[in-house]
């Protein structure tokens, strides 16, 4: 297939990018080059004669009518959006702006040009969301497909609207789609202000490492070429209409990420003292969900799939990434507003 992936410059995106063209697919990349995005993350297949880039925004009709009429994808997988949670409660426009109204106009887009090439029966609208949209958990229980949605930040609102339009989208005009709900990522290129990231290189400068709260609050831990392969698997062989969950099976609290963080530090960078020294106990996140999880089995019994990574594994390969890739991180570590507490407004 050739496809359109939005956001192939960030985190998940040059991840789905990477593995779609060592599968045999064609990708265009249409990335905004916003402060996330990073060229760098997609540097091993930019000579490709299976990439394409195309610096566009979603918001942009004229952009995207063009990138389609020269392109002709046979899929678009969606992943563009605004995705920190701490910056959407310091700023929740920015956030409606992309993933809401940046989805609307993607849709729109799509469903002109699958109309004017006949609306091929082939042709897949994969929009890309987050298990958050569904609200926090208790001690027990997983999140379904079927779970009622009930968003408590404002970035898990804005995702929440995105995945009701794109089902609006093919109930009143028959566009096919597939949609996705996805457990924390992490890994490789992860962008430097998520937990993970943080926990890393504030260990390596020796700086406070911060966990909100008591640290107590659970998330299902996704590595993230294992979720770019669970993507492909969706737009490959998933069925129209549905919505498939895609979880890690790796549940754990971030305090206990951070301690084995800084355990696998401890044996390839040993300062000292032990990393776990470094851990601060900082102000919650304001409406701080408290546990996520989700229940794999339709993606397991309808498509086959299940993660190949345990969370050890997928810690240890994150961390000495890291540990080889200091330029990488070091350029982003300059941009807007990196390494600021964000989200105590």
């Amino acid at each position: 297939m050739k496809l359109l992936v939005t956001g192939g410059a960030g985190f998940i995106g040059s991840a789905v990018v990477r593995q779609a063209i060592a599968r045999g697919h064609q990708v265009v990349n249409l990335d905004a080059l916003t402060y996330a995005a990073c060229l760098d993350n997609v540097a091993s297949v930019a000579g490709s004669n299976a990439y394409a880039f195309v610096q566009a925004d979603i918001r942009d009709r004229a952009a995207l009518d063009r990138a389609l009429a020269d392109h002709a994808p046979d899929a678009i997988m969606h992943l563009a959006a605004e995705s920190h949670v701490d910056r959407s409660i310091d700023g929740p426009a920015a956030f409606i702006d992309t993933n809401v109204t940046g989805t609307y106009t993607l849709l729109e887009a799509a469903r002109a040009y699958w109309t004017a090439r006949g609306r091929p029966e082939g042709f897949r609208f994969h929009h890309i969301s987050t298990d958050e949209v569904f609200g926090s958990l208790g001690a027990t229980g997983q999140f379904t497909e079927d779970t009622p949605y009930d968003p408590r930040s404002p970035y898990s609102a804005s995702k929440a609207a995105s995945d009701h339009l794109v089902r609006a989208w093919h109930e009143t005009y028959g566009l096919p789609i597939l949609l996705t709900n996805c457990s924390n990522n992490y890994g490789p290129f992860h962008f430097p202000e998520k937990l993970i990231p943080v926990v890393i290189l504030n260990a390596l400068a020796g700086k406070p490492i911060p966990v909100y709260g008591q640290g107590t609050n659970v998330r299902d831990w996704l590595f993230v070429e294992d979720h770019a392969d669970a993507l492909l698997t969706v737009i490959e062989k998933g069925q129209v209409g549905r919505s498939y969950n895609i979880g890690g099976e790796n549940e754990a609290a971030n305090i206990d990420i951070v301690r084995r963080i800084c355990a696998l530090l401890d044996e390839r960078r040993p300062a000292g003292t032990p990393h776990d020294r470094l851990i601060t106990y900082v102000t919650d996140r304001p409406g701080h969900d408290f546990r996520y999880a989700i229940d794999p089995t339709r993606i397991r019994t309808e498509l086959g799939w299940r993660p190949s990574v345990t969370l050890d594994q997928g810690l240890a390969r994150t961390v000495d990434w890291y540990l080889a890739n200091e330029g990488w991180w070091r350029a982003l570590q300059d941009r807007h507003g990196v390494g600021k507490r964000l989200g105590v407004a």
